[in-house]
């Protein structure tokens, strides 16, 4: 075989995370292979679209903490490429006052020191109007907050890494792994061999995963991404001040309902629910299901007067999630040499550049940056299985 097929490392699945970690390795000066099963970009994974939220605030301190050096690492790929990747919005956090998931919010982002203003009822609409907030409710704002050009941030980091020498296959579907010391992975096109190997396919995970003979417990989900008119035009524009928000909770939902405003779509806000139906990643809109867009069109109706109730566009995405909502940072269980980044659970974009520095730092065998106790796979003991 010719030493055009041998690299340092193999990055499987070209979304934020493999491209974040492939761009790490680059900058280690090692030769590093990105593949992607394809054509780029596209509109088939979790990482496209044009925006999403990048906050610090969070239930759980090791997130917020980790997001301190994110923002920082953002604002270096925006001086590096030269291109504007984020703009501060804030993020309004709303939800029962008393609920344990509001009091976790609150308490992470003041317990470390973020910049907050927390909003009482006879101020709310002054700063936020056009918004009901619920009886009882309480609302605090993360200042720092604001979106992500989600699209724009993908390409200028692959970019990155072709500018350092790193190579790019697209339209290549990896048929098999073979683990050892070196590591081959064949494709439709090819076989290439690697020292490590970092599987970050999203959706695809546990189908390459079978090939090293392992199963995380994974469960895939379509999300209906909905976008909503203003009956008046900038109602709910982001020029017009209007914040992110996040609702831990409400009448309609247990679930997160999440929203930013009109900026990619002119005259139409983005609103989500954090949760989906289970889908086949290879026949994702088999998946019909619309008991999310019935819980939005509910919630629109109550809190959000100036939106038309019936979302206007209606895309896809899919999040893959793990039963605790963590990610997976982690080697494989049997192989050191194979990293495995998956389980985002839809909240892990805005993270691309930490958790590309923690795999690509596992794949090189260094101590990592961050305590990965909490994304470790151990955790899953008695639910990850031998799929040999």
């Amino acid at each position: 075989m010719s030493a055009a097929g041998e690299f340092d490392c193999i990055v499987i699945g070209a979304g934020i995370q493999g491209s974040c970690t492939a761009h790490q390795l680059a900058k280690k000066k090692k030769k590093t292979l990105l593949l992607e099963q394809f054509v780029l970009p596209h509109t088939r994974g979790s990482s496209h679209g044009q925006t999403r939220i990048i906050r610090k605030a969070y239930e759980q301190d090791f997130y917020t903490h980790m997001m301190e050096e994110c923002y920082e690492l953002w604002a270096q790929l925006e001086r590096e490429a030269g291109v504007k990747l984020y703009r501060q919005t804030g993020l309004l956090v709303m939800g029962p006052e008393n609920s344990k998931d509001y009091q976790l919010f609150k308490n992470t982002l003041q317990r470390n020191k973020v910049p907050t203003v927390v909003l009482s009822r006879d101020n709310f609409s002054q700063h936020i109007p056009n918004v009901k907030l619920a009886q009882g409710d309480g609302a605090v704002v993360d200042v720092t907050a604001g979106v992500l050009y989600a699209d724009r941030a993908l390409k200028t980091i692959q970019g990155q890494f072709q500018k350092l020498g790193g190579v790019i296959r697209d339209k290549e579907t990896v048929t098999d792994i073979e683990p050892g010391p070196v590591v081959t992975v064949s494709t439709s096109a090819g076989v290439y061999r690697a020292k490590s190997l970092v599987i970050t396919a999203g959706p695809w995970a546990n189908k390459l995963l079978a090939h090293t003979g392992f199963q995380l417990p994974l469960q895939v989900v379509k999300i209906n991404v909905c976008y909503w008119k203003e009956k008046v035009p900038g109602t709910y524009d982001v020029k017009k001040r209007f914040p992110c928000f996040l609702l831990t909770e409400g009448e309609e939902s247990k679930e997160h309902i999440y929203g930013l405003p009109s900026n990619e779509y002119p005259g139409l806000v983005k609103i989500c629910y954090h949760m989906g139906s289970p889908t086949d990643p290879d026949q994702r809109d088999k998946q019909t299901d619309r008991s999310d867009v019935d819980i939005l069109q509910r919630y629109v109706r109550r809190c959000l007067p100036g939106l038309d109730p019936d979302p206007a566009v209606v895309e896809s995405c899919m999040y893959t999630l793990t039963p605790d909502r963590h990610f997976v940072l982690d080697c494989h269980p049997t192989y050191s040499n194979i990293v495995i980044g998956a389980g985002f659970s839809g909240h892990g974009f805005k993270f691309g550049p930490i958790i590309g520095k923690l795999l690509s730092e596992l794949s090189l065998g260094e101590v990592p940056s961050y305590d990965l106790t909490p994304f470790r796979v151990r955790r899953f003991q008695g639910n990850t299985k031998s799929a040999l």
